[in-house]
């Protein structure tokens, strides 16, 4: 499978959908597209520069959550390999455009029909001069399941693992081509979801200006850790602003 373009989507409950997405707008420095679909449910975030790699969902059950979309050639033909590294089809009655599966330890992903998505967007200079850009997806996942875990992203994606500064991290080696990285948390037994979960991550090169900022639209420190900081969204999403390079990933 190749993957064209990958994409971060934020799904957010109809009652929260309005306010989540203004605080996501201006966190990502970004415009909201027009709304699409069939209920008007679905929109992008779109850079000011390079295509959108951010979008949001307003879904109707649920709590909401993170999900990724891989942008492919052929969404039936990829699901296929998906199903045989270990996936699970959760729904598929959209037709060709798109599919929506499950990880080996349930975490939500769509295979969607590529349209030619390429431009990486650039990471926004702030007022004082930090640098940032939402630019991965880190899925946590439960201890037992981890190893099965990277073993499906990395046969899925084609791409290494890398190691972090933290042996419960692992990175999948990042796709220069692509505007989205993955990484990989494994969780302790303790951890009382029986499934992998998404959060978001922000590379700044001033964590702790990017924090302030982030604090002024609503949100809140939960953790500081050494090389990045917990947050809460104004609804108690959990995110990281994390002290990476924003233009490269690393």
């Amino acid at each position: 499978m190749r993957i064209r373009w990958l994409t971060a989507f934020l799904d957010f409950p109809s009652a929260q959908f309005g306010a989540e997405v203004t605080f996501w707008r201006a966190i990502a420095g970004s415009t909201v597209s027009p709304p699409r679909g069939d209920h008007r449910e679905f929109a992008s975030l779109e850079p000011f520069n390079g295509d959108p790699h951010l979008r949001v969902q307003r879904i109707e059950d649920g709590p909401g959550g993170i999900h990724i979309d891989l942008h492919v050639d052929d969404p039936g033909v990829a699901a296929r390999e998906a199903i045989s590294l270990g996936a699970r089809v959760v729904r598929d009655a959209a037709g060709p455009a798109y599919l929506t599966l499950e990880s080996p330890s349930g975490f939500v992903f769509c295979l969607v029909a590529w349209e030619g998505e390429s431009e990486r967007s650039r990471p926004i200079r702030w007022p004082g001069d930090t640098i940032s850009i939402i630019d991965q997806v880190c899925i946590d996942v439960p201890h037992s399941q981890f190893d099965r875990e990277v073993a499906f992203w990395t046969r899925l994606t084609g791409r290494p693992t890398e190691a972090t500064s933290r042996p419960e991290l692992l990175r999948i080696a990042r796709d220069p081509a692509l505007a989205i990285g993955i990484l990989l948390q494994r969780n302790d037994e303790s951890d009382p979801s029986p499934v992998a979960r998404g959060h978001l991550d922000l590379a700044a090169t001033a964590v702790e200006d990017e924090v302030v900022r982030h604090e002024d639209w609503g949100a809140r420190v939960v953790e500081r850790l050494p090389n990045w900081t917990v947050m809460a969204d104004p609804v108690g999403r959990r995110y990281c602003i994390t002290d990476r390079n924003p233009r490269t990933g690393g």
